[in-house]
């Protein structure tokens, strides 16, 4: 089975090349995938392989083995892109100026389109069914995994597992990276308004400056990670966006501070959040002022469940060879894969593109971001391989 996935791995490796060029060149924001998901659709159709749709542009596509056996594995790639100016100059660069795969979901579509082949030309050889999510707006609260779950993509059938991988740059072409347990963190967005009564910045006795009290509250706000949380528990506070909108010689009314928290405990997450919005209205109200602490709860964090993990990883080192299979360490960026984890076991995985005689080392979410698209030739293989040991094949 390993040698024919192989051999139809690398046969359809040039229209999968062609999967992603394609989608790369057309990127749409979350929830906005509807030329993505049409694409998608018609690839599937073209092959015979049923679909539904979900969360608005999601796909579900459904490969049943011609073998008798209960058995579902759901294997998932999210669509949707993200807000930045593409910088490079390649023949598939984006055509919808602001709009950019610059976090490698064209490489994850176009590889479970390859994946689903190689799984429809065996199905008359294994036992089980599998599920292909094709997912929306990973990028954008409250995340389109939360969406397809609410509306059943892991019933009818229920998966016993899901198993979904990521581009990363960090990590040679031809390699892989997996970590069993708590992988990535939870995400929460804070939103901040600090007011205060503004005037002429040189009468300051007369006015309650909330740019002084913002800053007091950025500043204080990092003990909540250095003295609250317990050091063994990774955990990030960051303030990225401050507007003031005053001037030189203008104190404002009100200051506005946006910022994430994120985790890898939802005890301490609840906690962390109680004390954040206690202490930031707490300085607000000594110094005169007042806060709004608004927070937008994000994905959880992401577990990748022990046993699936491991048998996955054991599927990749006989697929690629061990000395192509790397040790994974804790990620503090977020994922909506999370909530599958939450929910059903599940297994994360890396994929790595990274290639610096190409120009692919550049991170996600730049607009020199790209890919070796060699990956490509272990992406759709892999996953197949990995779906069909699942399934007992």
């Amino acid at each position: 089975m390993k040698e024919k996935i192989q051999e139809l791995s690398a046969h359809i490796f040039n229209e999968v090349v062609g999967f992603r060029q394609h989608i790369h060149a057309n990127p749409e924001l979350s929830f906005k995938e509807f030329e993505t998901s049409k694409y998608i659709k018609d690839k599937l159709s073209s092959w015979g392989i049923p679909y539904t749709e979900m969360a608005n542009t999601g796909v579900v596509g459904l490969i049943q083995g011609s073998i008798p056996s209960d058995k579902v594995i759901a294997l998932r790639a999210d669509m949707d892109a993200l807000p930045i100016t593409e910088a490079n100059n390649k023949p598939y660069k984006s055509k919808n100026l602001g709009v950019m795969h610059a976090c490698g979901h064209d490489v994850h579509s176009s590889s479970l389109l390859g994946t689903a082949y190689i799984l429809n030309q065996l199905k008359a050889e294994f036992a089980g069914t599998i599920k292909l999510v094709f997912q929306p707006a990973e990028e954008l609260l409250p995340g389109g995994a939360s969406i397809m779950i609410k509306e059943g993509v892991l019933e009818n059938p229920k998966p016993q597992s899901i198993v979904g991988q990521h581009v990363m740059p960090l990590i040679e072409t031809g390699k892989v990276g997996f970590r069993s347990g708590i992988y990535m963190a939870s995400t929460d967005e804070l939103y901040v308004t600090v007011t205060g009564k503004g005037g002429h910045g040189a009468q300051p006795h007369q006015n309650i400056d909330p740019v002084l009290i913002t800053a007091h509250i950025i500043v204080a706000l990092q003990q909540i990670v250095s003295r609250n949380a317990d050091p063994r528990l990774p955990s990030v506070l960051s303030f990225g966006k401050v507007n003031a909108h005053g001037a030189t010689n203008i104190i404002p009314n009100e200051v506005k501070l946006e910022g994430t928290f994120r985790t890898l405990n939802e005890e301490w997450r609840n906690e962390a959040h109680r004390l954040m919005k206690k202490m930031a209205e707490g300085i607000a109200e000594s110094m005169g002022g007042s806060c709004h602490f608004d927070i937008h709860r994000g994905y959880p964090f992401l577990i990748n469940e022990e046993k699936l993990t491991n048998e996955a990883r054991a599927c990749a080192e006989d697929y690629l060879g061990a000395e192509n299979v790397i040790d994974l360490d804790i990620w503090m960026a977020a994922e909506d894969f999370a909530y599958y984890s939450q929910v059903t076991n599940a297994c994360f995985y890396r994929l790595g593109t990274g290639n610096a005689a190409k120009g692919t080392t550049y991170s996600v979410h730049t607009p020199n971001f790209d890919i070796d698209e060699d990956a490509l030739k272990t992406s759709t293989g892999l996953m197949a391989y990995i779906a069909l040991k699942q399934l007992g094949n």
